[in-house]
């Protein structure tokens, strides 16, 4: 997998989902929302380590410079 986001995209993405998976955890957001929230801030911690984005990749975009 070649990185397709950029540093400034990964440090948004980390932070975001950190945020997420913290609302859900400390009980802020309850019943579907808690697990919409733990899903997706789960998704971006992810993809925000790796520095690949599975949709960036599918609609050919890129944040990373080249």
């Amino acid at each position: 997998m070649k990185m397709n986001e950029g540093p400034v995209d990964r440090i948004i993405r980390v932070i975001v989902g950190i945020a997420l998976v913290a609302l859900s955890l400390l009980g802020v957001a309850s019943g579907v929302w808690m697990w919409v929230a733990y899903l997706l801030g789960a998704i971006l911690l992810v993809t925000g380590i790796v520095g690949f984005c599975p949709l960036y990749k599918l609609f050919k975009l890129s944040t990373a410079k080249k």
